[in-house]
């Protein structure tokens, strides 16, 4: 079973054949594809590797991961393989279509901020000044 690889950190511009030797430094049956800008044509700074079994992988990893390559320190790491009914890109993301069916994402605690003063807490900033008008409140005795 082959292992997907995410290559980042790579120049826009390098040579392919540098990039080849250097895999073949680690290892054989290394496939590799940059991903490109469509407009610029130029790399985008990232791509992908196929690396025949886990061992080498691990090895890739551990040989590549932070090495130098024309002045960038690669960043070599396992790559997650998307779900196929996700429809491979960000565009597809926020379809309405009703099917809650595909990843799930992970319930956080939001904090929400506001400007809206909060009623059962005082300002922070004025908690001692409060704190001394409560005390002269208490001890204030009004006759009767």
């Amino acid at each position: 079973m082959s292992v997907r690889l995410y290559i980042g950190n790579l120049p826009q511009t390098f040579e392919s054949k540098e990039l080849e030797d250097l895999f073949a430094s680690v290892g054989k049956g290394i496939r590799f594809k940059p991903v490109f800008d469509r407009e610029s044509g130029g790399c985008r700074g990232f791509g992908f590797a196929n690396v025949e079994d886990e061992k080498l992988a691990n090895t890739f990893i551990e040989q590549l991961n932070g090495r130098e390559f024309n002045g960038n320190n690669l960043r070599v790491e396992r790559s997650e393989r998307r779900d196929s009914k996700d429809g491979g890109g960000r565009r597809n993301s926020n379809s309405s279509n009703g099917n809650s069916q595909g990843l799930k994402r992970k319930q956080t605690k939001k904090v929400v901020h506001s400007d809206a003063p909060n009623q059962e807490a005082p300002d922070p900033r004025w908690a001692g000044e409060l704190a001394k008008l409560k005390d002269l409140l208490a001890n204030q005795k009004t006759p009767v």
